[in-house]
């Protein structure tokens, strides 16, 4: 599922703005670690449901915590948490994604990270620098994804061919494979257009070494190394490998167990769904890094918990993140959920240790990039999408489409 939500209109972020500088700070000292209190907690999605399972074990070793969590659905969760900044009644802990953090961080509603209790070193780069903002961390990991290529081996060797592809020529060629030899319908699933299509274009980006923005918060999508990856993600619809059509709400699964599409970029959690919605498929797949331009770069996503500011319980708040994110609670998290640790350690005993599909995504995340924090992302990610439809609809050039997107986007980080 996808991790980003709209951010808020210019007005409502100077209205939230000017609303958090009126409320302020609680104005009362913070509470003792162990003292008696109750921390508020906000988790998203399916993670709000398991996260209060792990709070009732929490509160049997710590008998003067309590944790309330409250789950909340990803449609609402970025509303929910620009409503409360406003009003001041954000909650000790929260979930966020890295398409969050540089607006709430900008709003001055989050506490930067206790680094002299969480140690980045600790973290995969990008899972950290996801929580991070203009070199302040405001954000602690608490799980990572990351895409990888799925590919049908038994379809692979029908067309020929017995190992993974290694590069953008290798996968190209292999595409064309499974279309002309193993019959399939397509060589690729990428997203043509719409929402978060730049999720499928960041592995092509990233591995030619080019950026949305560089490290100085500049918008550089026109690169020469942004127009070769456009170029290299656009020929696949133009020559027919990949499906200019794709709607909304597409399940690649079904169609990767039927043999129409035999490769994809996906997550962790599409391990789970092969395994349990198309068994027929069990030991005809495999997963690889991606395939490289000039190096193999992935996407980072995932989430991080944060302390709210105005938050009275800022030390137990942050005993209880750090009960979520060393070692011993991320090997349980992902027993529970199936959520890829942020905490590298986590990943050296156990089925993490043993599973070779996993050990790619860790491989993968070794090299993976993150998202620049910034308080306009989503608005800035949009123009990328759009010039992603120009090419696989044949109505731009990667050139002149990334043109485009840059000038707009200069608009937008200048503002």
């Amino acid at each position: 599922m996808s991790r980003t939500a709209r951010t808020a209109s210019a007005a409502l972020t100077v209205a939230l703005a000017l609303g958090v500088s009126a409320c302020g700070g609680s104005g009362g000292d913070d509470v003792a670690a162990d003292a008696k209190q109750t921390l508020t907690v906000w988790a998203m999605g399916a993670e709000g449901e398991k996260l209060a399972e792990v709070a009732e074990v929490y509160e049997k070793a710590n008998p003067n915590i309590t944790v309330k969590v409250t789950p909340v659905g990803w449609d609402v969760a970025h509303q929910k948490l620009v409503s409360a900044a406003a009003a001041g009644t954000m909650p000790d802990v929260a979930q966020m994604g890295g398409s969050y953090m540089g607006e709430f961080a900008e709003l001055g509603v989050l506490e930067p990270v206790d680094t002299k209790t969480f140690d980045k070193g600790d973290f995969f780069p990008a899972g950290w620098s996801q929580g991070e903002v203009d070199g302040t961390a405001y954000g602690v990991p608490w799980y990572v994804d990351t895409r990888v290529l799925y590919y049908r081996t038994d379809l692979a060797k029908k067309a020929g061919v017995d190992k993974a592809p290694a590069d953008w020529q290798e996968m190209r060629s292999l595409a064309a494979a499974y279309q002309e030899k193993a019959g399939t319908k397509w060589g690729l699933s990428i997203q043509p257009s719409g929402l978060d299509t730049v999720q499928n274009f960041y592995p092509f980006l990233y591995s030619a070494g080019g950026a949305i923005l560089d490290d100085k918060g500049e918008a550089v999508i026109d690169s020469p190394e942004a127009v070769t990856a456009l170029k290299e993600y656009g020929a696949y619809f133009e020559k027919g490998l990949s499906d200019k059509s794709v709607q909304p709400g597409y399940d690649v699964v079904k169609d990767f167990g039927n043999g129409r599409v035999p490769m994809f970029f996906g997550g962790p959690w599409h391990v789970t769904l092969l395994d349990e919605g198309q068994p027929q498929i069990k030991g005809k797949w495999a997963v690889a890094p991606v395939p490289a331009g000039t190096s193999s770069v992935s996407m980072a996503g995932g989430s991080s918990l944060v302390v709210s500011k105005d938050s009275e319980h800022k030390a137990a708040a942050t005993a209880f993140i750090e009960y979520l994110t060393d070692t011993e609670g991320q090997a349980d998290w992902y027993e529970r959920t199936k959520d890829l640790p942020a905490n590298t350690a986590a990943w050296d005993s156990g089925k993490l240790a043993d599973d070779a599909n996993l050990q790619v995504f860790k491989q993968q995340m070794d090299t993976a990039k993150s998202s620049p924090s910034t308080a306009r992302l989503t608005e800035i990610t949009d123009k990328v999408d759009q010039a992603i439809a120009k090419v696989t609809q044949g109505k731009a050039s990667a050139e002149d489409a990334l043109k485009t997107a840059q000038s707009e986007i200069e608009g937008l980080v200048k503002q």
